[in-house]
């Protein structure tokens, strides 16, 4: 029997990359803007943003993210209230597919915030220097990158792209829709979501698993399997990280001072929040602020 192979096509590829970056902003940031001859997307993660490109006016919020085409002028601002969180990522793309992305802003889902998640997490084992840095314009590769690290930043931001475009795209036929989801997958997240839902309303409080479990009819076993399955953290981790990732951004916007901070957000002294902020980012509340400060001046 003679086996005939089928080159498979490709829609959409992607062999460079301009940059990679996570901002996590202060609330009177303001960016005077640029353009250049490659594509960028600025996607928010947490907070509001102001964006003009193209001549239009954007607030984008949580979820939301924003393609700005090559040589296409943008700018952004923080509204003067929220300190923001940012994920923006330029890359050359010539494929014809990418005009899907002009003039749009459009809102991720659950498995595209994943796909942003591990490309910024290959980035940091790929790239020396900090994700952080608004000035970096060259990426440098670090000597002991990850094993395939910057093929699966590659293939995760194709299937980013290819996702969305799949999502929105309206067909002209009457075919089925072209992304369907199994029942349990949808079951699955929705419950994930109800369940941080619960924790972001609850976030000055002490929560534990029986509490979680009572509050949104779920057992314990399958709560955890599901915070890891889709954060790959525990529950109470996952809280726990919520409520610091909230008391960073408070500290960018200068409305309280660390006691206060520790109080709103449930903390039973201001040392066992001091200890677990360093936990999770290896810093402790004074030398985040003083990173975020400097962060946020201009070089003369």
């Amino acid at each position: 029997m003679g086996y005939k192979s089928v080159r498979l096509k490709d829609v959409l590829t992607i062999h460079e990359v301009y940059s990679i970056h996570y901002f996590e902003y202060m609330s009177d940031f303001s960016f005077p803007g640029e353009s250049h001859d490659f594509w960028e997307f600025l996607c928010v993660d947490k907070g509001e943003v102001n964006v003009f490109s193209n001549e239009r006016f954007h607030v984008l919020k949580k979820g939301d993210i924003i393609f700005h085409k090559p040589n296409e002028f943008h700018d952004v601002k923080s509204n003067g209230f929220i300190a923001p969180n940012l994920v923006v990522m330029s890359f050359a793309c010539s494929s014809s597919a990418m005009s899907f992305f002009e003039d749009k802003v459009l809102q991720i889902s659950e498995s595209e915030r994943v796909l942003l998640a591990q490309i910024i997490q290959e980035a940091k084992h790929v790239f020396q220097g900090r994700l952080d840095d608004p000035y970096q314009e060259e990426l440098i590769r670090s000597e002991n990158s990850r094993f395939a690290g910057e093929q699966l930043i590659r293939l995760y931001l194709e299937q980013l792209l290819l996702q969305l475009i799949r999502r929105y795209m309206v067909r002209t036929t009457s075919h089925a829709p072209l992304l369907v989801k199994s029942i349990k997958q949808k079951a699955d997240g929705e419950l994930f979501t109800q369940i941080r839902t619960y924790m972001e309303t609850h976030i000055n409080e002490n929560l534990t698993i029986e509490i979680l479990c009572k509050s949104n009819s779920v057992g314990r076993s399958q709560l955890q399997k599901l915070f890891r399955t889709r954060s790959g953290y525990g529950a109470i981790e996952y809280f726990s990280r919520m409520k610091v990732e909230l008391a960073k951004q408070m500290i960018r916007e200068h409305h309280y001072n660390f006691t206060q901070i520790a109080d709103v957000l449930g903390f039973s002294s201001i040392h066992y929040f001091s200890r677990q902020f360093k936990k999770i980012t290896g810093m402790t509340p004074s030398e985040y602020a003083s990173s975020i400060m400097a962060l946020s001046e201009h070089p003369d």
